[in-house]
């Protein structure tokens, strides 16, 4: 027999096999008996899942280059119908004003002629529309008729005057409406933008620069292009229809410092941010992740803040806080998307400092600035936002600075006083506790938010934290010694007991730290300082019994502390063994 012999009459053993045990399995089961035993369950095949097949990465599809995007079919009769129309709206504008110049027609005829021409162009657009071959061309016509249309309109008003003011802008916001509604229909954003652009850039050439009108006729845009953006979501008529209002706002306030028409510039100012504010938390409100909303809330708010300085006080300061109590409030907002309420927020911050720089002098605005830098660490903490605590540094800075360069210069620490005014000293004394106040306030709100750890790990920040916390209290007592004697003998006895009150705040640091690390380390730095105070400064400083005053001072406290702390110490660690 043949081994291929072998292998068949194996096969045909295995196949009867097979047919066995299927008859075996469709044979029914025995009645059960009286202590039924269940039969073994019959061993089910283990198959494998199925592995995913291995497929090789797709390659990235390469962006298209300009050259590439040029070179696609039709390409070439977008631009030249896009181009000629631009140049078609420019030429309109030249006319209008080559028509003055030269005095060509009378200027009702100019007027006409221009609604007329702007007119034929819409409705040839209108008519090509109808083919979907010509459509390009549809949209580019008619963008350059409704343009010139709304261009005519504000040369009636403002180059000729046939028009009020108020008649302009009604029949302005009519052409616009009407123009940005047919882009609506037509589903195109291109003609939309393509409207409001030219009609921003062409505008300030009509009006003889920036002028409340000019901005007035820009916010009539932005009116009418902000149902269209909500329903259809179109950026590109976002950004035409808002930034050309703020930017025109800020350049009119500019042009018109001193002017008679400041009040105008500033009413056009608040109303350029009313709107655009208004428009960015509906358009927040419907997408929650809208970047232009998000800007245009922080911009809108620039022209109403720049326009203070048309304003004399307290007029500019109570400008400034409604728009800062506004952009405050709409940062407390729980629901609103946290980007759109950070940026009013940060905008509101600054709109808060500049109505404090307007509003106060001096060593007043000092002080508020830190108190406002010690709320705002506070605020961090209970709304649990780093935001604030952001800011708060910033304040926190800024009045740092401030006070070193006006409320409590470091001379007043190391010269002794030569006329010192009683009112300055109170404000100094006022500011240097503020002052320290923050110091403390700003490095617990950080811990808090899990921003700075303990000083072991972040030692510079609290060094920093100390340094200013140190000079905020000797200016302090300084400012206070000089109150009652305002010459020598209130300066040494100040210094006294700045060093005094230093050996003593270090003896409270290490008694109440003997547990807490951080506290340990401060107690010890601060022991340090006033070491280093009484050898460098106080025994050159100094003479006489406030010398003798500070040494001995310094040094009974010193003693006293390290008896006690040795005390503790000892005490702690018996107590420790003890429990052990």
């Amino acid at each position: 027999m043949t081994g291929q012999d072998r292998y068949a009459d194996e096969l045909a053993a295995i196949g009867q096999r097979l047919v066995a045990i299927s008859a075996e399995l469709r044979m029914p089961l025995p009645a059960p008996a009286a202590v039924p035993v269940p039969p073994p369950a019959p061993q089910q095949a283990y198959y494998p899942p199925p592995q995913p097949q291995w497929q090789p990465p797709q390659p990235m599809q390469p962006r298209e280059t300009v050259l590439e995007k040029l070179g696609k079919d039709g390409a070439g009769s977008k631009i030249l119908a896009w181009v000629g129309g631009a140049i078609t709206v420019l030429g309109v504008v030249l006319l209008l004003v080559l028509a003055i110049q030269r005095g060509y027609l009378g200027p009702l005829p100019r007027v006409i002629v221009g609604a007329i021409f702007s007119g034929v162009l819409v409705g040839i657009g209108m008519w090509l529309h109808r083919n979907p071959t010509s459509r390009t061309g549809a949209f580019a016509l008619a963008a350059t008729g409704i343009a010139g249309l709304y261009l005519d309109v504000i040369a009636a008003t403002s180059l000729y005057e046939f028009l009020p003011s108020w008649a302009g802008l009604l029949v302005g916001l009519a052409v616009a409406g009407g123009g940005l509604a047919l882009a609506m229909r037509w589903d195109s954003q291109t003609l939309a933008t393509g409207v409001v652009v030219a009609c921003a850039v062409c505008a300030p050439v009509l009006t003889s620069g920036f002028t409340p009108l000019l901005v007035a006729f820009l916010l009539v845009l932005k009116m009418t292009s902000t149902p269209i953006q909500l329903q259809r979501s179109w950026p590109a008529l976002a950004i035409a229809g808002g930034v050309p209002p703020i930017l025109a706002s800020i350049a009119a306030t500019g042009a018109h410092v001193g002017t008679d028409e400041a009040w105008t510039t500033v009413g056009v100012a608040v109303a350029t941010w009313v709107l655009g504010a208004g428009v960015a938390i509906v358009t927040v409100r419907r997408r929650p992740e809208d970047p232009v909303a998000i800007a245009l809330v922080a911009g809108s708010a620039f022209p109403a803040l720049i326009a203070t300085s048309l304003l004399e006080r307290p007029m500019s300061s109570t400008l400034a806080g409604v728009v800062a109590a506004l952009l405050l409030a709409l940062w407390m907002v729980p629901d609103l998307p946290k980007p759109f309420t950070t940026a009013a927020g940060a905008v509101g911050m600054l709109a808060l400092f500049q109505t404090t720089v307007i509003a106060l002098d001096g060593t007043a605005r000092t002080a508020t600035v830190l108190a406002e830098a010690v709320l705002l660490a506070y605020v961090a903490v209970r709304l649990d936002r780093r935001t604030p605590l952001v800011a708060s540094a910033v304040f926190g800075l800024i009045g740092l600075l401030m006070t070193v360069g006006e409320a409590v210069p470091p001379r007043l620490l190391l010269e002794e006083p030569r006329g010192s005014v009683p009112g300055d000293l109170v404000a100094g004394m006022i500011t240097a506790l503020v002052l320290g106040v923050f110091a403390g306030v700003l490095p617990w709100a950080a811990t808090r938010l899990n921003v700075l750890r303990e000083p072991g790990k972040h030692p510079v920040p609290w060094f920093a934290s100390g340094l200013v916390l140190l000079y905020g209290a000797a200016g302090f007592v300084l400012c206070g010694a000089l109150l009652m004697s305002p010459d020598e003998t209130g300066f040494l006895f100040g210094h006294s007991v700045v060093t005094v009150s230093w050996t003593i705040a270090a003896l409270v640091l290490l008694v109440r730290g003997i547990d807490v690390l951080p506290l340990r380390v401060a107690g010890l730095v601060l022991v340090g300082a006033a070491v280093l105070k009484l050898l460098l400064f106080d025994m050159a400083a100094l003479d006489g019994m406030a010398r003798v005053a500070a040494f001995l001072g310094a040094g009974l406290v010193l003693l006293t502390a390290g008896t006690r702390y040795a005390k503790l110490v000892a005490s702690r660690k018996i107590s420790t063994d003890t429990h052990s």
